[in-house]
């Protein structure tokens, strides 16, 4: 099974997303902020192939996380979504650069998640 990581400081959100990927025969773990998922991340790391997270959280912010992420070479082939009420231009493209995979803009459907994961290759 698919081990999911979903990170967001709104319990209501977490809860949203989780439940979703769980439909979609996701294994999940969760995490309230950033610092709480490089701890997930750190013990768990071999199993996490997805991690959604959002932006705008306290301790460890979602594009701090990214970049975190993404300077561990063990982590190369993660999968990273940013799921998020920033819909900007600018930060949408400095999370991409930053290297996520996929951007999702809140509010959002499950549909919208299927077809994002879909794009990253990670859902049939």
């Amino acid at each position: 099974m698919t081990k999911a990581l979903v990170v967001d400081d709104s319990r209501a959100v977490r809860m949203i997303i989780s439940r979703t990927l769980r439909d979609l025969g996701y294994e999940v773990r969760e995490a309230a902020n950033g610092k709480e998922a490089l701890e997930v991340m750190a013990s768990e790391k071999n199993a996490v192939q997805l991690v959604l997270s959002d932006w705008n959280m306290p301790e460890v912010n979602g594009l701090e996380l990214l970049k975190r992420l993404r300077q561990n070479p063990e982590l190369a082939s993660l999968v990273v979504v940013m799921v998020t009420t920033e819909t900007e231009l600018d930060q949408m493209s400095a999370a991409l650069e930053a290297g996520a995979n996929e951007y999702v803009m809140k509010p959002f459907t499950k549909d919208i998640l299927v077809e994002k994961l879909q794009l990253v290759g990670i859902h049939p």
